[in-house]
């Protein structure tokens, strides 16, 4: 019986990575907008009713790729640091830029698309919860001159995205473990300009 459900599991999760590349390589040649269900199950060699057993639409596909990066943010921004050193700020920065460089092409071609921009939509809120997630734990909210919390998570999140288009748009150059040193260093630290 154990064996039987690991077999159905992995023939599941087969399915689905399947239809999950299926719609990758379809959005990179085309765009999301112009894609159909069925162009999807012809590219993963899937039937209509296997794709309906497990999404109710392309839609439905696309969102739970991106639960699917919520849950590695999450499961990255829990972990330690290497070494078992101090943790970094806004732990999920190195794996979404690592993310972003694996799926280079996909990032650019979501960029250009009006699903592309429902996607980043999405990703723009899974780094507001966690960074509001980090925030409720680490901010001094009894400070006299306490800046408004969604004002913060904003902030961090607005310049992240605007650093990750940058990147993305250089090729995801420099690497992502230097681009993360900067962006921790500019959340941290800020920007140095001399005041006359």
């Amino acid at each position: 019986m154990e064996q039987r459900k690991h077999t159905i599991d992995r023939r599941v999760a087969r399915t689905q990575a399947a239809l999950h590349r299926a719609l990758i390589s379809l959005i990179l040649e085309r765009g999301y907008d112009s894609i159909t269900v069925e162009e999807i199950c012809q590219t993963a060699n899937v039937g209509r009713s296997t794709f309906y057993l497990h999404y109710t639409s392309k839609d439905d596909l696309k969102q739970r790729g991106l639960d699917s990066l919520r849950r590695h943010l999450v499961d990255s921004a829990g972990r330690a640091a290497p070494g078992g050193g101090p943790r970094e700020g806004f732990d999920f920065s190195l794996a979404m830029f690592e993310h972003a460089r694996d799926h280079l092409d996909l990032y650019r071609a979501l960029a250009g698309s009006r699903g592309g921009a429902v996607a980043l939509g999405t990703i723009r809120q899974i780094l507001s919860d966690l960074v509001r997630d980090e925030l409720s734990n680490n901010l001094d909210k009894n400070s006299p001159d306490a800046i408004p919390q969604e004002l913060v998570v904003q902030y961090v999140v607005g310049a992240y995205m605007a650093m990750l288009t940058w990147w993305l748009d250089r090729g995801a150059k420099p690497p992502p473990e230097r681009i993360n040193a900067i962006f921790q260093r500019l959340s941290s630290e800020g920007v140095n300009v001399p005041r006359s």
